[in-house]
């Protein structure tokens, strides 16, 4: 399918996962299904979604705490006053931040990252935010790069710092990092002006979405919009 088709899919998902209300269990479930459903017609094995959830970990360590610093401590579990807020409070970020995280994990496992920022061009997202986009990924490999480099280099040297007091030389290695990816995105910058750069790449292909691609992309969104839409009402 086009990018653009399931870029915007996946936000007006996530629209529909966030304004659910929190008291509405079964509006996540139905979330939770759709998200199955697509995992498994996408034929994306278990283990690569589950790795990657590990991105919302802080999400969870935070959200574990709301029962126990919540006001209104008017509840007991295993001898510890709990919060019936801060319960609900940590379910709220819980199922929001795995269920959107899920969303995301999906269409970076089924659209390569280039077609996702052509995505954006197409839905006339601003050209700066996806200009900043493109190349951050693109430096982001140029660093990984140089910083193998730099550790392979202080190995050699029969230097390989490992505890917390050695993060002087840590700290040290992370300020020539920066410095030395700086200068090297410069020369870069500075070799793609004089090939003609003029604030956007070229376009290769200006194929557009199908008005078939649109209806079977937007299906499961509006299914999750309408849900949603319910459960407000319900309350």
């Amino acid at each position: 399918m086009a990018p653009e088709t399931k870029v915007l899919a996946v936000f007006l998902f996530v629209v529909a996962v966030a304004i659910t209300p929190r008291e509405a269990l079964w509006a996540f479930g139905v979330y939770a299904l759709i998200e199955l459903a697509v995992i498994r017609v996408a034929r994306i094995p278990a283990g690569f979604v589950s790795s990657r959830l590990a991105s919302v970990i802080p999400f969870v360590i935070f959200a574990l705490f709301l029962p126990f610093v919540g006001q209104g401590k008017d509840e007991e579990f295993l001898g510890v006053a709990v919060s019936t807020a801060g319960v609900w409070a940590m379910w709220n970020v819980l199922a929001k931040a795995l269920l959107g995280a899920t969303a995301s994990i999906v269409l970076a496992a089924t659209t390569e990252t280039p077609d996702i920022l052509k995505g954006f061009s197409r839905l006339k997202v601003p050209g700066v935010i996806t200009a900043i986009a493109s190349f951050m990924i693109r430096y982001l490999e140029v660093i990984a790069g140089e910083l193998d480099r730099m550790r392979t280099a202080m190995t050699a040297r029969g230097y390989d710092p490992r505890w917390l007091w050695q993060s002087r030389p840590i700290a040290s290695s992370a300020g020539t990092l920066f410095i030395r990816s700086y200068e090297r995105g410069e020369r870069i910058y500075e070799a793609m002006l004089s090939r003609g750069y003029a604030g956007s790449m070229p376009r290769v292909s200006i194929e557009k979405a199908t008005a078939g691609e649109w209806m079977a992309a937007l299906t499961l969104p509006a299914l999750a919009l309408i849900v949603a839409a319910i459960a407000l009402v319900i309350g």
